[in-house]
């Protein structure tokens, strides 16, 4: 089965209608992961065929849980995941990563030129440190820490209406009982990633309304 063959039948399972030019640029994404891979350290992955499945599909199968239009940060995505492959798969998004390490953040920006992602940026940081003129709907985080650290560090980044959004494994339970006062888990989803074996679940955080 060819890498194009693949993709096509991860998203019929997903049930994600994309055109076929996003198909090719979500392609030569993981073509340009493998690529850099060698020398910047992105991924533990090698084979391109994993990289699809274990990133690429897992990255889309949080996107039909965003609303068009939406506004999002990807904190801490080291090679672009999930923010790259959900900036060319919805192009009503607005998708900022910010990484604090240079190289990935350098290959981002290389994406982002190579395959002319306009509605995708990227910023050379801590979130903890960052400071934007307009916070964001979402917040989205794979594989970052715990959600109480991810609180701690880029929830000053979100809307007051907004959530964030945890993509994790197996379901975190201390980690949903160490959430800090005034926030809540407000939904848990489980998810199915095509090729991907054993459990996913997406998790929504928001604050917590003030009393009165």
């Amino acid at each position: 089965m060819t890498l194009q063959t693949e993709l096509a039948a991860g998203l019929n399972v997903l049930d994600l209608s994309i055109p076929s030019a996003a198909q090719t640029r979500l392609l030569r994404f993981i073509a340009l992961m493998a690529k850099w891979n060698a020398v910047y350290n992105l991924t533990a992955i090698r084979e391109e065929s994993r990289m699809l499945t274990h990133h690429l599909l897992d990255a889309l199968s949080i996107a039909r849980f965003i609303p068009d239009g939406s506004t999002l940060i990807d904190i801490g995505s080291g090679g672009g995941v999930p923010g790259i492959p959900l900036a060319i798969a919805r192009p009503d998004l607005d998708v900022l990563s910010i990484e604090p390490n240079s190289k990935k953040a350098s290959f981002q920006q290389q994406v982002r030129i190579d395959l002319g992602l306009e509605n995708f940026d990227v910023q050379v940081a801590r979130a903890e440190a960052v400071e934007l003129p307009q916070s964001r709907d979402f917040i989205v985080s794979r594989a970052f820490g715990d959600l109480a650290d991810f609180i701690k560090v880029a929830g000053h980044l979100l809307k007051p209406d907004g959530q964030m959004l945890a993509m994790k494994g197996v379901y975190p339970d201390e980690e949903v009982r160490a959430i800090p006062a005034g926030w809540a888990l407000r939904r848990a989803e489980e998810l199915q990633v095509p090729g991907v074996e054993g459990a996913r679940h997406l998790l929504w955080l928001a604050r917590v309304p003030a009393a009165g």
